[in-house]
């Protein structure tokens, strides 16, 4: 196997896993930042910001599932507003994908992969379509989990078919889970990457090694997701795989994608559950890593709404 490694080491990749200390960090200088995922709407957005206030949680960034086509353009304008005033990073899923069109592969057992994919160019088109409708509403971040989709939106970005200051944030369902392949996704324009919810701090510091994007990385992951609680880890997973967004999601919690106005007690009930386990997590973070450096709101890198 040495000469396997030795190759891989002439490409600029790890030539094995190891928990190495990473030596990057935000512009800020910052080792980490936190994430909220699954805030699907305003009321859910206002609600987890409420709740962070009430128990001094510092959030970042604030993810969303159902994809901007599934917002209104009053909703919209309306999160980009509550986000751009407060400073915080709000970043809506790229859509519609095959897991909700006519694939019956999407939905099988052996299908699962092809879930995240745009199947065909007017899927392709319709994704595109959905990232250019979020960035008119001023949202300067959007989560793509398909290649294609990936490397056609940041061309349309550097032709300025798109603003120039929108963020990719690659979506865990990409799955990506190696330092080459996270590196082809850098290379086609990603700008932060969320790893799979299952990789050791080892794999961690190999993928650390061979990019220099913020990774995020779930310490708490819903059901459907391999449902792992990593609240111990969070401060190794800092220190090996810095820098790094934190996000908490949350287990033994119902899916709610596609969300809408049937859902919103149910989802701003799990976002301040969220917040709550937020709580938790960074709890044990300073316990164990006191000298970890969190970002402030509205820090350099955070891709914040423009109204």
């Amino acid at each position: 196997m040495d000469q396997t490694r030795e190759f891989l080491r002439s490409q600029g990749l790890p030539g094995e896993d190891a928990p190495l200390p990473s030596a990057e960090r935000f512009p800020d200088g910052a080792q980490y930042r936190v994430e909220i995922p699954s805030t699907e709407g305003p009321e859910v957005l206002e609600a987890v910001l409420a709740e962070a206030d009430a128990r001094g949680v510092r959030v970042h960034r604030i993810s969303q599932g159902s994809g901007g086509m599934l917002l209104t353009d009053e909703e919209l304008a309306a999160m980009s507003g509550t986000a751009a005033q407060r400073s915080v990073e709000l970043s809506l899923f790229a859509r519609p994908l095959a897991g909700w069109d006519t694939s019956p592969m999407a939905t099988s057992s052996g299908g699962a992969p092809v879930a995240a994919q745009a199947r065909g160019t007017e899927q392709l088109v319709h994704v595109l379509e959905d990232i250019r409708r979020t960035a008119e509403a001023g949202i300067r971040s959007v989560l793509i989990t398909d290649l294609g989709v990936l490397q056609m939106a940041a061309r349309m970005r550097e032709a300025g078919d798109l603003p120039g200051d929108l963020q990719f944030k690659i979506s865990v369902q990409m799955g990506l889970a190696n330092p080459a392949s996270v590196r082809i996704a850098e290379d086609l324009g990603a700008d932060t990457y969320n790893v799979p919810t299952d990789l050791s701090l080892a794999q961690l510091a190999a993928i650390r090694a061979a990019t220099d994007l913020p990774l995020d990385v779930y310490v708490e992951a819903p059901d459907d997701m391999g449902g792992f609680v990593r609240h111990f880890e969070i401060a190794e997973i800092v220190r090996v795989a810095a820098p790094v967004y934190v996000k908490f999601g949350l287990r033994n919690a119902p899916n709610i994608y596609p969300s809408g106005t049937h859902l919103t007690p149910t989802a701003v009930a799990l976002g301040k559950e969220r917040v709550r386990r937020a709580q938790l997590g960074l709890g044990l973070l300073r316990r164990y890593s006191p000298e970890a450096v969190t970002s402030e709101l509205g820090a350099e890198g955070l891709a914040l709404p423009r109204t």
